[in-house]
Parts: structure tokens; C-alpha cells; sequence
């Protein structure tokens, strides 16, 4: 696993733009995994803003999605099918039929769960995954205690997440659904590279656990150290509480051009 220290998001953002673009000019109909969550936005924005400039297109490429709450309308503005069109999809040129999530409104929870699994494969895998981590060390939804062998289901939401979410839902947590349905983490190590994304204080000790730590159901993104290709980037204050980042820093530093993300 490699650990990226930049000074802030922009450049952060830059590298993993720089990774999706070069990944779609040698395979436009690549498939692309999609985060929401705030840890992604940059991304996005540099994403947007390298289409409109004419330097990449999507028009050929899959997107899925990570989760999706259980229970929300289908018109809600925080469904994340509805979140990632309003940030991303629906500022670029992805097709609309393109891009799919699981189906947080169905009646067969584990049907909808195996079709998803079944549709990501279908596509030939993830060849990019983005991923955001919770302040608990969970990415996607996969709460502490998660099986490390996971795959598509259904997973109730811990209260700590609830609220880190309440702020999408006016900072009303009786508003923040309890379910959801969420690659597992089986499901997202099948990808082919893992890109997450990291910043401020708040996600330190999380991303302490990720690079430093045991592999532990208790922090689940720790799993990503077993992944052959997996890129961490974070800024400053998200890698405060690191051991070695003077040592992260002098590798990137030092990093041959050739090798990229």
C-alpha cells in the first residue's frame, strides 16, 4: 500500500484526476467505482473541470456506486443514486444507464444484493475504486466489525456514522436512515486499484489504524494492506498521527515518474 502525503485537497485531488484520466485514455470503457461523502469532492470538481476543458470524456466508461441507503425515495436528494449525479455523473458525459447502485428500494434485500455482485462482475470488475474512510475506520458501509470477507449486503449503521451523516439531513439524526445496503469488503478488494482519499484531523486516527495498524475487523479499511495495488493520499493534518510520515514523504519524494499512481 502506498501513502501519499499532500499539502492540501487540491493537489490531492489532481493525482487521483490524473490516475482516472490516464486509466480512461488507455481503456475508455473502463469501469469506475464511485464514492460519495465529502472526501471525494475535489476530485470530482478537477474531474468536471478536465471535461468541459475537452481532456477527457466518459462516454464509454461503467460507474458503480458503493452503497446506497435503505428506505429513501427514489426522488430524495440524499439517495446516493441522486447524490453522485448531482456532484459528478450528471456533470459529465457518462450515460445515465451507465452508471448503476444497489437498489436501496427492494422488496428482495438479498436478491437485490446478489444482482448488484452479479452486475459488477458482468462488467468485468471495478478498475478504479474510489473510497472515503469514517472517522470509525469504515469505508463504503461496512462498520467496525465487519467481515473482512464480505460482499454486497445489508448493514445496519452504527449511531457514530449517523451522526457524521446528520449534517446532509439538516443536522437531524432522526432523519439519517439506519439501514443500508453496501459493497462488502471482499466485494471492494476485488478492484482492480484502491484509491482513498483522506482529509483533516478528524480522520488522523483512522488513517493511523489504515497505514500503521493490525489488520482488524474493528478498523475495517485496514483490510486494504492486503490489496496489491492500493494508494492512500491524505493531507497534513490526517497524517498527523502517523510514525513514519517523514519516511512516506522522502518515498513519494523519491518515486521514479515512471511508476504513477
Amino acid at each position: 500500500m502506498e501513502l501519499i502525503i499532500q499539502p492540501d485537497e487540491r493537489q490531492i485531488a489532481t493525482l487521483v484526476a490524473d490516475a482516472i484520466s490516464t486509466l480512461l485514455d488507455h481503456k475508455p470503457d473502463a469501469v469506475l467505482g464511485l464514492a460519495t461523502g465529502s472526501s471525494p469532492l475535489a476530485v470530482y470538481d478537477e474531474l468536471v473541470r478536465r471535461y468541459e476543458a475537452g481532456q477527457v470524456s466518459f462516454a464509454g466508461a461503467r460507474a458503480f456506486l458503493l452503497d446506497e441507503y435503505v428506505g429513501l425515495a427514489a426522488d430524495h436528494p440524499q439517495r446516493y443514486r441522486n447524490v453522485i449525479e448531482t456532484e459528478f455523473t450528471g456533470r459529465v458525459d457518462i450515460p445515465a444507464a451507465a452508471v448503476q447502485g444497489p437498489d436501496g428500494l427492494g422488496e428482495d434485500v438479498p436478491e437485490a444484493c446478489a444482482a448488484y455482485e452479479r452486475a459488477i462482475a458482468a462488467a468485468g470488475g471495478v478498475d478504479l475504486q474510489i473510497l472515503g474512510i469514517g472517522t470509525d475506520g469504515h469505508i463504503a458501509f461496512n462498520e467496525p466489525g465487519s467481515s473482512l470477507a464480505s460482499r454486497t449486503r445489508i448493514k445496519t449503521l452504527t449511531r457514530q456514522t449517523r451522526l457524521d451523516n446528520a449534517r446532509f439531513f439538516d443536522d437531524d439524526l432522526d432523519q439519517v436512515p439506519t439501514h443500508c445496503l453496501t459493497q462488502g469488503l471482499g466485494t471492494i478488494m476485488a478492484a482492480k486499484h484502491l484509491v482513498l482519499v483522506a482529509t483533516g484531523g478528524h480522520k488522523a486516527e483512522a488513517i493511523q489504524h489504515l497505514v500503521e495498524g493490525p489488520v482488524s475487523a474493528m478498523w475495517p479499511a485496514t483490510i486494504m494492506q492486503h490489496h496489491p495495488h492500493a494508494t492512500v493520499l491524505v493531507d497534513s493534518a490526517a497524517a498527523s498521527r502517523l510514525e513514519l510520515a517523514d519516511y512516506y514523504r522522502e518515498t513519494y519524494e523519491t518515486k521514479p515518474a515512471w511508476q504513477g499512481l
